[in-house]
């Protein structure tokens, strides 16, 4: 049981610092589904979108861990649940796009995998902070 407290709860320090963290995993969690997620549903010229397979991963595998960092991950984000854990499959995501995707393309491409791999990474290191399920649930117990 502590090992898990470790792992999913964190202190930042002050409650200014929670609350401002819990804006910023909002604000990227919505902009993560809003940008990404929905271009999953979103047909463009009578086609879905086509998801990146660099990896050569089976297809179905690929399709599926791509729309679970991109549907699934930002509303648990939001909530807060299991974050440190639910974000890796999206740190890896992300990082493939920036390394393998868009190694080629401009500086102004790359920094979109860029950033979103850096937020991710931080919101790993921080933890989801004190206003989320992971400090509310892990307390109870």
């Amino acid at each position: 049981m502590e090992i898990l407290k470790q792992i999913l709860v964190s202190d930042l320090g002050s409650s200014y610092n929670d609350f401002a963290f819990l804006i910023f995993r909002v604000l990227f969690a919505i902009q993560l589904f809003r940008v990404h997620g929905l271009k999953k549903f979103r047909l463009e010229n009578g086609q879905k979108e086509i998801i990146p397979n660099p990896l050569g991963l089976p297809e179905k595998m690929n399709a599926l861990v791509a729309s679970y960092a991109d549907l699934v991950v930002p509303f648990l984000i939001i909530l807060g649940l299991g974050t440190r854990l639910v974000i890796l499959p999206t740190i890896g995501v992300t990082a493939i796009g920036y390394f393998i995707v868009h190694r080629k393309d401009s500086p102004e491409v790359r920094d979109v995998p860029y950033m979103y791999t850096l937020s991710l990474l931080l919101i790993l290191a921080l933890g989801a902070g004190k206003y989320s399920l992971d400090y509310y649930l892990l307390n109870l117990l």
